[in-house]
């Protein structure tokens, strides 16, 4: 059955004209870097601490890191892994196999050795480039064992993130140079040699460009296969959806090697000829130098990074003076953290929601309006779907159903990929007729705006109620001494499942545990309010910023 009120598609009329701009004529991220080269190519594209680069440079290191790849044997099609932080041998790496006519595989640096086999096996990957640190203490390892099971890596750059910087900020920069590996080659050295980049057949949109591998909290991870079409489309809408200046400055506060950071920091950059801030990775007081030393006009990241900036000592309204836009992802942002975050410091951090599978955002708040909160649930909108993207809401057995009732959230645009590298199945699975099907709950209201209210596998069941950890999460976050929350459902003997909440505290906050499950208590049904409440230094989280409840349920059944 086809609701006729999800095809007049409602959400249309919050869209601008802005947003609603034409797609560059660009072809991929390639040709958008040769055009800024070409109309100015001395703009600075990146900054790190107190180095930069201007756009000519960096097309020119990376075309000769494309030479090399080609002359070591790389083909049109072959997987080349990356494995770094946000530096600039990132965008070099990543254009520069680009540039040879390979798709990327993007890996987080946090993985370990069984991990990053499963993505260089899995993958098939000829080519990796990593940290010079990475590779001596277990890469090499790592990439002889993929080779024992038939995946020989046979190109391997290494990569000192002390490069393009003199500033050596101990916060994050704790490492030293070690000596060049016989069996790598220097990243940087190869970049400045001047080679030319091969003649091999541009990339088209339809192309892969990243087989980006799924977090892995649900399971094995899977590799998603983003073509340059679907980085493109996303990289454009923020370009035109965002309200920046022109030119503007970004700041990668999202790791590049995660989808989010991939399209709407450095992607958003390189069509809009931007400039780009990065500072390794995240640590709050680095951030925030950086911000009142560069002055950016956006940046996105998960809920977690800005409860962590706003906890910082040293934190004032005035590092937050230069932005234009804030954007939060990879988890919806509780009410109270948006409302907090606007009276200590002044921005609206701005809701979005998207998936690796649909190459980060498919709904965004538009830069003119606020998102809404349901008066029923509590629950904050996490934006309405982009030009040319059809979010519809689907019951059990596929049906739409009416607004404002629950259902699966899928997806159908531009921006989702064609499907799983090498896995029908999965495939045929996630995405029937093209069609995003993304696990998570949310309904939309009668104005577009859609609201996502859990994963479907995160549900507790107690008592035969159900229970969504995320309207336990957000009245938590109401509480003054609460900074991180997370919610999971736990074996019970008389409930089957009940509700826990691991916490971590604000600074200086001390409280008994006993007295949060007071307070929610007194604001949610019985059934729903945490019968064990357990307080945590950190939450565990992905490096992208998402808490991992599954985690927390190991914990917790391990403690069983």
């Amino acid at each position: 059955m086809t609701d006729s009120r999800y095809a007049a598609r409602p959400w249309v009329g919050l869209l601008n004209e802005a947003q609603r701009g034409p797609i560059t004529p660009d072809d991929s991220l390639v040709h958008a870097l040769r055009r800024v080269v070409a109309e100015t190519p001395d703009r600075t594209f990146l900054t790190y601490f107190d180095g930069r680069l201007s756009y000519r440079e960096v097309d020119e290191l990376s075309d000769s890191v494309a030479g090399y790849l080609a002359a070591r044997g790389l083909e049109h099609g072959d997987r080349v892994a990356i494995l770094l932080q946000n530096s600039p041998h990132f965008v070099l790496a990543l254009l520069g196999a680009w540039k040879a006519g390979a798709i990327v595989v993007p890996v987080n640096p946090m993985y370990k050795s069984g991990e990053v086999g499963h993505v260089l096996r899995d993958g098939e990957v000829a080519a990796l480039i990593c940290s010079d640190r990475a590779w001596e203490s277990y890469l090499r390892e790592t990439a002889a064992a993929a080779e024992e099971s038939g995946s020989p890596v046979r190109t391997v750059l290494t990569a000192c993130e002390l490069d393009f910087q003199t500033r050596d900020d101990a916060r994050v920069l704790t490492f030293e140079r070690l000596p060049q590996a016989e069996d790598a080659a220097d990243l940087v050295v190869v970049a400045k040699e001047g080679r030319t980049a091969p003649d091999v057949p541009a990339p088209v949109p339809s192309d892969i460009a990243l087989i980006s591998y799924t977090s892995g909290t649900s399971g094995t991870p899977k590799g998603a296969t983003n073509t340059h079409g679907n980085i493109l489309y996303n990289a454009e809408r923020q370009r035109t959806g965002l309200g920046l200046p022109d030119p503007p400055v970004y700041f990668a506060m999202a790791p590049l090697f995660h989808i989010t950071g991939m399209v709407c920091q450095l992607g958003a950059s390189l069509v809009s000829g931007g400039s780009l801030v990065l500072a390794y990775r995240f640590e709050g007081g680095v951030v925030l130098d950086a911000f009142a030393e560069h002055k950016p006009h956006y940046t996105v990241g998960p809920s977690t990074a800005f409860m962590a900036l706003a906890a910082h000592p040293a934190v004032t309204r005035e590092h937050f003076a230069s932005f234009r836009n804030i954007s939060s992802g990879g988890a919806p942002v509780p009410p109270a953290l948006v409302e907090k975050f606007r009276a200590g410091f002044g921005p609206y951090i701005r809701n979005g929601y998207g998936l690796t599978e649909c190459t980060a955002p498919c709904a965004s708040v538009p830069p003119q309006l606020e998102a809404p909160v349901d008066p029923a649930s509590g629950t904050l909108a996490v934006g309405v779907p982009g030009p040319d993207t059809v979010v519809r809401i689907l019951d059990d057995q596929g049906d739409e159903v009416p607004f404002g009732e629950q259902g699966e959230i899928v997806v159908r645009g531009p921006q989702v990929v064609p499907g799983y590298w090498r896995r029908p199945e999965a495939t045929a699975e996630t995405f029937p007729d093209g069609e995003l099907r993304t696990g998570d709950i949310g309904f939309m209201d009668t104005e577009g705006w859609l609201y996502v209210v859990d994963r479907k596998k995160d549900m507790i069941n107690a008592s035969g109620f159900k229970v969504w950890p995320r309207e336990v999460e957000d009245v938590l976050y109401t509480h003054p001494a609460v900074r991180e929350a997370a919610v999971v459902g736990v074996p019970d003997g008389y409930r089957g499942e009940t509700v826990k909440a691991y916490i971590s505290l604000r600074p200086g906050a001390e409280t008994d545990p006993d007295e949060f499950a007071v307070y929610c208590k007194e604001r949610l049904a019985a059934y729903k309010y945490p019968r064990q409440v357990e307080i945590l230094p950190e939450l565990p989280k992905t490096a992208s910023g998402k808490i991992l409840r599954r985690e927390l349920r190991s914990r917790s059944h391990d403690s069983e």
